[in-house]
């Protein structure tokens, strides 16, 4: 409500509050109601988002180097390794064809009804983020994908909020929290985005710069995602966060709510940036998605060859790692010390959150509003780090200590 009602400020309405110039049936009078319309939204894009997960993968045979079609996700703590339909690209590309066709050519709709309804999907979203979260919790109990897989705690609510099973699956091949995580998230991203650049055009009569560089750079976030969607089936997201609520309803309310808060700033109050600075944020936006990809390349590289490949040029250096997983087995793995992981300990998060903090520059500094997603990227990376740390500590012991030893900086070499 702060940017329509309130020219995107959160302290107006907080200092009318105090002053007894806003009541709280004055406000909530300004919210939008929940209609037909918006579950109608809801439950199309659903249902396409459905039909286009079950698509088998074409793009992996005529793209090199993309990894499409049935892929292989990481063994999971009782022993479990999972098959998915990696098609992501495949989905987004088909998405954002029929969204853009739409608008020039079919004309079913505008656009920009995404944000005509934003208030109303906000509520639709809510219904279907806490509804999801009752059905998996329920699921975790009565018919779980991989029982041994589950995760449970002394508390009901701490179970429902983190979540039980961590790869909740409704027949072989669909997987909940990719779909959720790829095509209710990333995949809304783009969509919604291109709805207030439409939006934007139809109530001022163009598009802004600054538009077009949010668009840009969240789009290269978004197709870097589905580009790289097998090697995501390897990331903490998907080896160790379990399906609850804090997925369930971050991903169908958060993210759209949250991530997109720049694009949405902007329809409000159109903002035209000096040439310098769009190429200046351009540019931080391109050199921290590269290192974000490149540290995450080398990861993937040093996994998939099995430590055989060259790192900037040189053969990799890296500890040897025993371990037991959740099923009793001894394992083992290796911590790469070479390239950007030999710099600092978490480089992929370093890239994340300067490219975060691109998406915001991107909208000007005028207003404090759009820089809340970077504030948040910046909790939550810094949370993961932490959490990251402890439980390598936890898997690998004493070799987790040798590397801290041999890397000593988290984020920023020399610095911290």
């Amino acid at each position: 409500m702060a940017c329509p009602e309130f020219e995107c400020s959160v302290t107006s309405p907080v200092i009318q509050f105090y002053h007894g110039k806003l009541t709280m049936a004055a406000f909530l009078a300004r919210a939008q109601s929940l209609n037909v319309l918006a579950f109608k939204m809801a439950v199309i894009w659903i249902m396409l988002q459905i039909l286009l997960y079950y698509l088998p993968d074409v793009f992996g045979y005529i793209l090199p180097g993309y990894a499409g079609g049935t892929r292989h996700g990481a063994v999971t703590p009782a022993g479990h390794q999972l098959k998915y339909n990696v098609n992501g690209l495949q989905s987004w590309t088909i998405t954002i064809t029929l969204w853009i066709l739409n608008g020039v050519y079919f004309k079913w709709f505008s656009p920009s009804i995404i944000v005509s309804n934003w208030g109303q999907l906000f509520w639709v979203a809510n219904i279907l983020g806490y509804s999801l979260s009752v059905f998996v919790m329920i699921k975790a109990h009565l018919f779980p994908t991989h029982a041994q897989d589950r995760k449970f705690s002394s508390s009901i609510f701490y179970d429902f909020l983190m979540g039980i099973e961590l790869n909740p699956r409704i027949g072989k091949m669909f997987d909940l929290k990719l779909f959720v995580n790829g095509r209710i998230g990333m995949m809304s991203w783009s969509v919604i985005n291109i709805s207030y650049a439409w939006k934007q055009y139809e109530v001022h009569g163009f598009v802004t710069n600054s538009m077009i560089l949010v668009n840009l750079l969240h789009g290269l976030y978004v197709i870097d995602f589905f580009w790289n969607e097998a090697w995501y089936l390897r990331t903490i997201d998907i080896q160790h966060d379990h399906f609850g609520f804090y997925l369930c309803w971050g991903i169908f309310v958060w993210l759209p709510w949250t991530y997109t808060l720049q694009g949405f700033y902007l329809v409000h109050h159109p903002t035209l940036l000096s040439t310098p600075v769009f190429f200046g944020v351009l540019l931080l936006g391109i050199v921290s998605y590269s290192i974000f990809r490149a540290v995450n390349h080398q990861k993937d590289l040093f996994r998939r060859t099995n430590g055989n490949c060259k790192i900037w040029g040189k053969s990799p250096e890296f500890i040897e790692c025993d371990y037991y997983s959740g099923d009793g087995k001894k394992r083992r793995s290796r911590l790469l010390l070479s390239g950007w992981w030999g710099v600092a300990r978490h480089m992929n998060y370093t890239g994340d959150l300067f490219q975060s903090l691109a998406f915001c520059l991107a909208t000007g500094v005028s207003h404090i509003l759009p820089y809340f997603y970077f504030t948040f990227i910046s909790i939550l990376l810094f949370c993961r780090c932490y959490r990251d740390e402890d439980s390598c500590k936890l898997k690998y012991g004493k070799n987790w200590d040798k590397y801290c030893n041999r890397v000593p900086y988290r984020l920023v070499p020399g610095v911290y």
